[in-house]
């Protein structure tokens, strides 16, 4: 039986996701508390259902604390267990709640909606960690669409790396494991002809290689890279993410991370995705 859980902060996508799944042929339970994790899932197994997906998110409360040892003892049951994350950044949730005029499950009275976020963020600190996080903040729903159904394709036995490029100017993705800043670099965004393309077209990868600064970041971080992989391979890590950054997210970030996949796909099952491009 496989098994997703979904989590994460409230407005961050997870009616999204777990739509996605549902569309995919998974059984849906959303807002399930946490106590009834392992019941539930031992009745649907029994029941004949092989793909179940439940939301469980803040509401559930103090119980909360347990679900990373029910998600050990599934595993230990032998079943494909993995946990999906959405999060995003506070001024982007804030924003989502005033658009859509919904109430923060947490803003009574006493807190205001951007309060109600910080104590969500305190109350799931336990679970980001347990799976793969997507940091929804500047995606859009058919992008955060695509990317869970990537993730929920891959090998759960074997660890998945994501390599994303992304631009500093609008911040640094919260789901990343390892950051490295190639603003140093020549900008390609400065030569006319190349402005208007992107680090995935043949000029400016032509544009880049003949660059000896670029070549030489590229052996640092891919020596890097490929010195410390084996140990989060050995860390039974199931999700890492690489997230290299310029200024804009179009050209030397998308470039790095393109060359970075092709590098470590020989070895690894890699994602590589470029948030300001989709």
């Amino acid at each position: 039986m496989q098994l997703i859980i979904i989590s994460g902060l409230s407005g961050s996508g997870k009616s999204v996701a777990l739509k996605v799944l549902e569309d995919g042929g998974f059984y849906c339970i959303d807002n399930l508390p946490t106590p009834f994790l392992p019941q539930i899932a031992g009745y649907l197994q029994e029941d004949g259902h092989d793909k179940i997906a439940i939301s469980i998110d803040v509401r559930g409360g103090p119980s909360l604390d347990a679900i990373p040892q029910q998600l050990d003892s599934l595993k230990a049951q032998g079943v494909d267990v993995r946990l999906l994350f959405l999060e995003a950044k506070t001024e982007t949730l804030v924003k989502r709640f005033s658009e859509t005029r919904r109430r923060h499950p947490l803003a009574i009275s006493s807190l205001t909606v951007t309060e109600a976020i910080g104590l969500e963020r305190e109350m799931l600190a336990g679970i980001g960690d347990l799976g793969h996080r997507i940091d929804s903040s500047d995606l859009n729903a058919n992008t955060l669409r695509n990317w869970v159904k990537t993730v929920v394709e891959m090998d759960q036995s074997r660890l998945t790396l994501i390599v994303e490029s992304f631009g500093f100017k609008h911040g640094i993705p919260l789901d990343a494991d390892l950051v490295f800043d190639v603003r140093s670099l020549p900008n390609p965004h400065y030569v006319p002809d190349l402005k208007p393309l992107t680090g995935r077209d043949e000029p400016v990868i032509d544009f880049l290689q003949a660059q000896p600064e670029v070549r030489e970041m590229y052996q640092d971080i891919e020596h890097f890279v490929a010195r410390w992989l084996p140990s989060f391979v050995k860390d039974n890590r199931s999700y890492l993410t690489i997230a290299v950054g310029c200024t804009g997210g179009q050209h030397r970030s998308v470039y790095f991370a393109e060359q970075l996949g092709k590098r470590f796909s020989e070895e690894q099952q890699v994602i590589v995705r470029h948030r300001e491009l989709s």
